[in-house]
């Protein structure tokens, strides 16, 4: 589950505005979702593998260039379907855990 919800998440931080890595750690260690880079780099590579990024290099004012995310059309409806999906999962864990007081 962990997983697809890093899915939805990454996605998610990526659609607000093109995202290198650190950008995405530092969005989702915000949020107290704390995932390392040894995590991340694998998702980023099978997310682009699948068609869902795409990303370009940009050279940086301290260091070296860096690679920046951007989403595809693929990535654009898979993020419309996890939403779906995420919300559909949260409206049934509330039905079940919110019970109303008598």
């Amino acid at each position: 589950m962990r997983k697809g919800v890093l899915e939805l998440c990454i996605l998610s931080i990526i659609a607000e505005k093109d995202a290198y890595a650190s950008d995405i750690l530092e969005k989702l260690k915000e949020a107290k979702l704390i995932v390392v880079e040894g995590t991340l780099y694998p998702l980023l590579t099978r997310l682009k593998n699948e068609g869902m990024l795409n990303y370009r290099w940009e050279e940086s004012k301290s260091g070296p260039p860096r690679k920046y995310y951007t989403l595809t059309e693929i990535g654009i409806k898979v993020l419309e379907d996890l939403n779906v999906n995420w919300q559909d999962l949260v409206k049934a864990v509330n039905k079940i855990t919110l019970k109303k007081a008598s």
